[in-house]
């Protein structure tokens, strides 16, 4: 955290230098048709000042709920998806309504955790978003309730939008809550101050961020936010917390106003592949190593070579993900590896002149190579 004027600088440099921005808007902003004309004001303000934005919008149930006359969000699966599947159609046809008074279409895309999962889809919806944006199109993109379970759900839209201002390289992920953004927790236990600036999230902010955000239609709190952010700064870039109650909010935030709570990425990020590794990849098997490996990789940063390899568990393809563990099963790194499971088998304990005898001399020295690699510290915070 900094002064005023550091985070009034920080701000005004940001709006003038980024170009993508994501915007995530929580039910309770959506179900209020005042502040959901004035959500959409605010996104064509930003578009008007050449901003690529793309909303990622909640809503579906809770627009589900008024169809039907529900005031209490019902804990089972499959009512919440009949609630989403009601809700979404009517949701989009709001949208589309009001973003024509703008003269601007939209698109829907409905997701779920295994789009992002496999590094193919994940390019693919990347892809598709840019494709809208050359056509100026706002992309608005919501979690497939109607179909997700709990194996294939982000768990709230908070984690949805740090994913996706990840996967799109987005310089600005902006979380409109219905608080003023994180606030200090007093000794009473109350809410104190507004944070303005935060450069490094601290186990202190995490455990008193407390359940701030939760009613009958919503999910998630300022603990999600937190680890949206967590995931937005690791990848490089902002994010920014603020009250969508307030108005002209989005504006305010293009002008680098000091309103809500502005988290700055760390210096140093991830590059997209390692970010894809540690927060969306799903191990498909496992490699045990010795002590030499242990060390080369996670103290020395080396890549793991074969020779290292003391076991080998689950069936996997070349280029999956695999978990790098000791014999006590800690997990000290997760990686691609650039060969499967069989011919991993095959491999293991062996050094350069026998893979060249096994392979041929174009095979690849490393199993998995340092570049492709996260290691045990950096999967802290990972969302899996």
């Amino acid at each position: 955290m900094d002064t005023l004027n550091d985070s009034l600088q920080i701000r005004r440099e940001l709006v003038k230098s980024c170009r993508k921005i994501v915007v995530k808007a929580g039910t309770r902003l959506l179900t209020d048709p005042r502040r959901f004309s004035e959500l959409i004001a605010g996104i064509a303000a930003l578009r008007e000042k050449n901003y690529k934005v793309i909303l990622i919008s909640s809503g579906a149930v809770g627009t589900g709920m008024r169809a039907l006359g529900m005031e209490k969000r019902p804990r089972q699966l499959s009512e919440v998806q009949a609630l989403a599947a009601i809700g979404q159609g009517k949701l989009m046809a709001l949208y589309d309504a009001e973003c024509r008074k703008y003269n601007f279409h939209t698109a829907q895309l409905l997701l779920t955790a295994d789009d992002l999962r496999q590094r193919s889809r994940y390019i693919n919806v990347a892809n598709s978003i840019s494709a809208l944006w050359r056509h100026d199109v706002l992309p608005i993109i919501n979690e497939n309730d109607s179909v997700s379970v709990d194996e294939i759900k982000f768990g709230d839209n908070d984690t949805l939008a740090g994913m996706l201002g990840a996967v799109l390289g987005s310089e600005l992920t902006v979380i409109l809550t219905t608080e003023q953004g994180l606030r200090k927790r007093n000794e009473d236990g109350s809410l104190g101050e507004r944070i303005s600036l935060v450069k490094k999230i601290t186990p202190e902010m995490i455990a008193s961020a407390g359940d701030t955000d939760n009613s009958a239609m919503s999910i998630g709190g300022m603990i999600s936010k937190l680890r949206a952010a967590n995931l937005v700064t690791e990848s490089g870039n902002y994010l920014w917390i603020a009250d969508g109650r307030e108005h002209n909010i989005l504006e305010k935030i293009a002008a680098g106003e000091d309103v809500g709570t502005l988290f700055c990425p760390r210096s140093n990020k991830l590059h997209s592949r390692q970010c894809w590794i540690k927060f969306f990849a799903k191990a498909s098997g496992s490699l045990t190593v010795d002590e030499g490996a242990i060390k080369a990789v996670s103290r020395g940063g080396k890549s793991l070579l074969p020779s290292g390899v003391i076991g080998v568990f689950g069936s996997f393809k070349r280029g999956d993900t695999v978990e790098i563990c000791t014999v006590g099963g800690e997990v000290i790194a997760r990686g691609l590896c650039n060969y499967s499971s069989s011919e991993c088998m095959q491999l293991k304990g062996k050094h350069h002149d026998d893979i060249v005898e096994l392979l041929g001399s174009n095979a690849d020295n490393e199993l998995v190579h340092r570049d492709n690699m996260v290691l045990a510290p950096e999967l802290k915070g990972s969302l899996k």
